[in-house]
């Protein structure tokens, strides 16, 4: 790929552009593996690649550095040495605002000892085989790839100082290094690490079973504050994301497909679309019936974007409908209570005698929970580039699954993986829609119509009309607080939906806080699912976004009634002993002292206890979320027309090893004023199968002036590994504001959003 190709890569080294290109083009050789297939060395510099056990076999089709550097193979590059003592590193992740790029680089240059100011950070190219997973979603960027990256950093500093101490006549244990230098201090020599890379490409992979990874006592990186290594970039309006790439020929396209989802093409004015001015061609797609893939619908081809746009105004399509979503939001939020007023359902948990202990509660406690469909509302809608040539479907997109997306567009038109290239734009806003691939999908089998690259664009209407939605969700609880002011039963009937008529659709799992939360002696839980056709999907922090609100504002309740501060009752239920619910997956990091240390750190950090004038409250809750622990207080205050200020907010957080400090801040900054958002008036509505928002005029999201005044974030310190930092800081902000709002009016707020009570900003 020349350097004209595509000014998104406009900066890139020349060599990393081909490099990018020919990952996995169909002309490249398969390149076999060392005995370890560890490292692989550049001639003019140190490329240095990292195996994957049980990704990479020694068969597999490896990236070639091309270019005056080198014609050797790498093996994954993660990292290059450049004479000049420029050190390169590559991201294997998709960049979403989550600040990954800068983590994942900082992770390999606090083991390589690298300068960081030094050190550029670049986007991987995609490839399974070599990489392994490169996805982003669930907060598991950062631990997936720990252990690898380290090792990988770590690496390259052992061939460095295995080179410096064959020139300089050494024993290796006696060299030191720093900020891309390395030291022996008895003779005095030192040198860069730019100036042994030639060297330390002659020599042999180190054994990974042999590399010594640091403490947490030894980083001088990592845990530290630094700049996005894009942010100048961006400042600036340089082309990174998938809506900035620009083709030579480059042709654009719009899709229009039913507004109920289902829907098929009956007929459609294409003749009459061709004779508009700037259209190019119209035509049907029927695509594979896949909701995630492609539905049928009409593309338009157009000269730009805006024709595009204009033109689908004039389209006219039949649509066939038979087989379309008739679904009712409101229907089924009427149906839903009708259910929670029935009979409880058949348990899918029971533990302890649940009607023996209400037969001999103290007080019971019965409340209704509700919460909407959500969109995901990316600030860049989704857009997909995609060329058709030579056998080989290449595609720029921005997307949170590359690897599962080429796969797809694979399957899709029948290609073997190999003749499909995918190319990792920086994507503008994830919240997990863009796991889903459906815009990539349809952006191939588009340009398999057309000649030269096409660039499909959604209009923000597309992108509200065609979302899938974070589903809504309604929880009747029934709760017994025993003689001694103790949570003594937890009942829970959770009514959401299915798409399969067996599993809750978009993974809305109930279960995490029943095992970590509230831990009562005595708990039973039924589960009833109704039918739903309109598609949905994870949103952020799947599963706890919306039901921590629910759970934890229940738990306000069950302390009020148990007459006891609402942080001390939060303990004493975070520590009960229920071995029936202790968690069973090798993988759950949970920790009961650890949620009680977030707790504590919260409670003081906001002074909890102290007096507050009329109309103020103090509202607190937390929650254990995609591996991290949580606890949010905000103290806020309401006015006589339930105007609502947030004066300030304090989030506690204990993800383990912190990588880079003011990334994960930024992130629990933004956790929280999305979900204050979400809370207080995000709703979708949907009528005989169609969503009814359409734009931001009905679907308001928070402005600058109104956000929280101050959002202070700490972290617990620990030697534990790190897990993400983008979920676990959003759900309980939506119950600590509840419970403020209760603390300052005395009014119970059992869903959301909170305007629908009247409450504004």
């Amino acid at each position: 790929m020349s350097s004209s190709t595509v000014s998104l890569f406009a900066e890139s080294d020349a060599s990393i552009r081909e490099w990018m290109h020919t990952a996995r083009s169909p002309s490249s050789s398969a390149l076999p593996l060392d005995r370890r297939g560890f490292l692989k060395l550049a001639g003019a510099g140190l490329a240095l690649g990292f195996y994957l056990p049980g990704g990479a076999r020694a068969d597999s089709e490896t990236p070639q550095a091309a270019g005056a550097a080198s014609q050797s193979p790498a093996m994954n590059a993660f990292v290059r040495v450049a004479p000049d003592n420029t050190v390169t590193v590559y991201s294997k992740a998709p960049e979403i605002g989550q600040g990954i790029k800068t983590a994942l680089g900082l992770i390999i240059a606090e083991e390589m000892d690298a300068d960081w100011s030094r050190t550029v950070v670049e986007q991987a190219p995609i490839d399974a085989k070599v990489y392994g997973y490169q996805g982003a979603g669930g907060s598991t960027t950062i631990p997936r790839a720990w252990d690898q990256l380290r090792q990988a950093g770590a690496a390259a500093k052992a061939m460095l100082i295995a080179a410096a101490a064959q020139q300089w006549g050494v024993n290796p244990a006696e060299i030191t290094t720093r900020d891309s230098v390395l030291t022996h201090a008895a003779s005095g020599k030192s040198a860069t690490y730019g100036s042994l890379a030639a060297a330390a490409a002659k020599l042999p992979a180190p054994d990974a079973a042999t590399l010594k990874l640091k403490t947490r006592g030894q980083y001088r990186l990592l845990g530290r504050r630094f700049r996005g290594v894009d942010d100048a970039k961006i400042v600036c309006g340089q082309p990174l994301f998938g809506i900035d790439v620009r083709l030579p020929g480059m042709v654009y396209a719009s899709f229009t497909k039913c507004p109920a989802a289902g829907g098929k093409v009956k007929s459609a004015n294409l003749d009459e679309i061709k004779a508009q001015p700037g259209v190019i061609d119209a035509f049907v797609v029927e695509g594979n019936g896949r909701l995630t893939e492609v539905m049928p619908g009409v593309a338009i081809i157009a000269r730009n974007t805006w024709a595009a746009f204009e033109v689908q105004d004039k389209l006219n399509v039949v649509w066939d409908e038979s087989g379309a979503s008739r679904d009712s939001s409101s229907e089924l939020a009427a149906r839903a209570k009708q259910y929670a007023a029935g009979p409880f359902p058949a348990p899918d948990r029971d533990v302890g005698n649940v009607e023996r202990a209400f037969a001999s509660a103290a007080k019971i406690v019965d409340a209704y929970y509700e919460y909407p469909f959500v969109a995901h509302a990316n600030m860049e809608p989704q857009n997909a580039t995609a060329w058709w040539h030579d056998g080989v479907m290449e595609l720029w997109a921005p997307t949170q699954q590359p690897n599962r997306g080429l796969s797809q567009v694979a399957a899709l038109l029948g290609l073997p993986e190999d003749k499909v290239v995918v190319h990792q734009t920086r994507v503008g806003n994830g919240f997990g829609r863009r796991l889903i691939n459906d815009y990539m999908c349809e952006a191939a089998a588009i340009a398999r119509r057309v000649k030269g690259p096409v660039k499909l664009q959604w209009s923000r209407e597309d992108d509200f009309a065609h979302d899938f939605l974070r589903p809504a969700g309604y929880h009747q609880f029934k709760g017994a607080i025993d003689p001694q002011g103790r949570l003594d039963a937890w009942q829970e009937h959770f009514i959401t939906f299915t798409a399969d008529g067996k599993n809750p659709a978009a993974g809305a799992d109930y279960s995490r806080f029943l095992a970590y939360s509230c831990k009562a002696p005595n708990l039973r839980r039924g589960l009833t699912l109704m039918d739903l056709k309109t598609p949905t999907g994870p949103w952020r922090a799947p599963g706890d976004n919306a039901q921590v609100f629910a759970q934890q504002g229940f738990m306000h309740e069950l302390a009020l009634a148990a007459g006891r501060d609402h942080v001390e009752f939060l303990i004493d239920a975070v520590r009960r002993e229920v071995p029936e619910l202790a968690p069973k997956s090798k993988d759950v990091n949970f920790d009961p002292e650890r949620a009680v240390g977030v707790i504590k750190l919260c409670a003081e950090k906001t002074g909890w206890g102290k007096s507050l004038p009329k109309g103020r409250g103090l509202g607190l809750a937390w929650c254990y979320s995609h591996a991290g622990h949580a606890a949010q207080a905000v103290e806020l205050s309401v006015d006589a027309n339930k105007r609502i200020t947030i004066h300030r907010v304090v989030v506690a957080v204990d993800v383990g090893q912190v990588v880079e400090l003011a990334g994960a801040e930024s992130q629990a900054q933004g956790a929280c004023v999305d979900a204050f958002s979400m809370a207080l008036a995000q709703q979708i509505n949907i009528e005989n199968g169609r969503v009814r928002e359409h734009n931001f005029g009905a679907y308001p999201i928070l402005r600058i002036p109104f956000a929280p005044a101050a959002v202070e974030v700490y972290f617990v310190e620990s030697d534990f590994p790190p897990t993400g930092m983008g979920e676990p800081a959003l759900p309980a902000m939506a119950p600590a504001i509840a419970n403020a709002i209760f603390a300052a009016t005395g009014e119970r707020l059992r869903a959301m959003p909170f305007s629908r009570f009247g409450y504004r900003v």
